[in-house]
C-alpha cells in the first residue's frame, strides 16, 4: 500500500496543496508569454474547473450540514458562480486578445479571495466537526470527482446536484475538446 503523504492528506490539505498551485500557476499566467502563457492558462482553466466542482460535490455539501455551515456555502458558492462566469470569458478570448491581462487580474483577485475565505472559514468548519478519518475519505472523494469533472467553468452548475446531474455530460464535451485542442497545437 502507497503511504505518500498525498494519498493520507485530509481534505483541508488536499485542497491548501491545489491553492498553492493556482496561486503558482496564476503567477506563471502573468509573467510569461506566447505558446507558454496559452499553456499554463489552459492549465489554469482546468484546475481551477476541477477544483470547483470537486468543492461543489463533496467539500459545500458537508459543511452545509455543519453547525454554521449553511451560510458559510452559500456566500462561496456565490464567488464560485461570479468566478465561473469570468473565467468562461477569459478563456473564450484567449491570453492573446485585448483586456484579458485586466481580466486575468481580477479573476486572481476574486479566486484568492475565495480561496482565503475558504480557508479563514470553511476549513476550521471541517477540521473542528469532522474526524480526521472522514476528511481523508472527503479528499479521496474529491480526487475521483476531479478525475471526471468538466476540464472548463460552466456558469449556472454549481452545487452537488446540479454538477451530479449535468457535470458528466458536459465532462465528455469538455474532454473531447481538450483532446481536439492538444492534437491541433502539436
Amino acid at each position: 500500500m502507497d503511504r505518500t503523504p498525498e494519498n493520507h492528506e485530509d481534505i483541508v490539505d488536499f485542497l491548501k496543496r491545489q491553492h498553492t498551485e493556482i496561486r503558482a500557476l496564476f503567477a506563471e499566467v502573468e509573467k510569461s508569454t506566447g505558446e507558454h502563457r496559452r499553456d499554463r492558462f489552459r492549465e489554469l482553466v482546468r484546475l481551477l474547473a476541477v477544483h470547483e466542482t470537486a468543492e461543489e460535490e463533496v467539500v459545500h455539501p458537508a459543511v452545509r450540514d455543519l453547525t454554521g455551515g449553511k451560510s458559510v456555502v452559500e456566500a462561496r458558492l456565490g464567488e464560485e458562480h461570479r468566478a465561473k462566469e469570468l473565467l468562461s470569458t477569459l478563456d473564450k478570448m484567449g491570453p492573446g486578445k485585448d483586456g484579458f491581462d485586466t481580466l486575468l487580474v481580477q479573476l486572481r483577485d476574486d479566486v484568492l479571495a475565495h480561496a482565503e475565505h475558504e480557508e479563514r472559514e470553511e476549513f476550521p468548519l471541517l477540521r473542528k466537526q469532522l474526524s480526521p478519518e472522514r476528511r481523508r475519505a472527503m479528499a479521496s472523494t474529491a480526487k475521483t470527482a476531479e478525475s471526471i469533472a468538466p476540464t472548463r467553468p460552466h456558469p449556472g452548475i454549481e452545487g452537488s446536484t446540479a454538477n451530479l446531474l449535468l457535470g458528466p455530460p458536459v465532462a465528455i464535451m469538455d474532454r473531447a475538446r481538450d483532446a481536439i485542442r492538444s492534437v491541433l497545437n502539436r
